[in-house]
């Protein structure tokens, strides 16, 4: 079983009134997981045209084994004009989903990218077209490539409050949470059919009294609700009564959970 990960301390991070910081994953194995679960992001480069500017695409790409961007691009695209004359640029990663952008999960990763050297295209190939089986159709159009993003640094935010900065070293040696693929319909779940049972755990584990509540993330740890309450919108973080692995064990530490917290009401 994986290893808990505690972050280092964070100015800006909320977890309760006066409560402790809960153990959690950590920014790179939450950039890693946000990275691998996307697949359009926005791509910004140095323009040709106004020198030193940022030129912003809309992006589809792949991730390799190292979690490196792989992406599949024309050379008449204005960003790979712009990426053969300077290769710096930045993608930026947004979670997909509902409700307050700015309350979501997002990355900026900043690096070089490049061709993808011609002993490891078949590799990427691969990689790029079992997410996109439609790109079969101009793949090997003489004037696509493959090039490739190797991250440098990376700047995450978590939602409101959650930020810092993630070493390329850590990202790449980070690991995907094994809830990654089930996250989006535990979150549906949740947020469709259990808000009361997420104003109760708020108010016994976090002490807040909520009139309305938002699962925002969930891992395998714990999760992340945001709060309506009489002072305002709140974000608190819950951990899990044990690491899970799976939906279904998620679903039976919530009942757990659920269960405890009427008996204490």
């Amino acid at each position: 079983m994986p290893t808990t990960e505690i972050n280092s301390p964070r100015k800006h991070a909320y977890t309760g009134p006066g409560g402790p910081q809960l153990p959690e994953p950590t920014y790179a194995e939450r950039v890693r997981t946000l990275v691998s679960l996307s697949t359009i992001a926005t791509l910004s480069t140095v323009s040709l045209k106004r020198a030193g500017y940022p030129f912003g695409s809309l992006m589809p790409y792949a991730i390799d084994g190292s979690g490196r961007p792989i992406f599949l691009i024309s050379n008449m695209a204005m960003h790979t004009q712009n990426l053969q004359a300077d290769p710096r640029a930045s993608l930026f990663v947004g979670q997909a989903g509902d409700g307050d952008p700015l309350g979501t999960a997002r990355a900026t990763l900043v690096g070089d990218i490049l061709p993808i050297p011609d002993e490891e295209i078949r590799d990427a190939r691969e990689i790029y077209l079992s997410r996109y089986e439609n790109s079969r159709s101009w793949v090997d159009f003489k004037d696509f490539g493959f090039y490739r993003l190797q991250p440098l640094d990376i700047y995450y935010v978590g939602g409101f409050g959650v930020m810092g900065w993630v070493t390329a070293e850590d990202y790449t040696s980070a690991r995907i949470d094994p809830l990654a693929e089930s996250a989006p319909r535990i979150l549906g779940h949740m947020n469709t059919d259990h808000i009361p049972a997420m104003i109760l755990l708020a108010k016994v584990h976090a002490s807040f009294h909520a009139t309305e509540a938002t699962m925002t993330a969930v891992d395998r740890l714990g999760f992340h609700l945001r709060l309506k309450t009489a002072e305002g919108m709140k974000g608190t973080r819950i951990n899990f009564l044990r690491e899970v692995q799976t939906a279904d064990e998620t679903r039976k530490v919530l009942v757990e959970m659920v269960r405890a917290a009427e008996e204490k009401i």
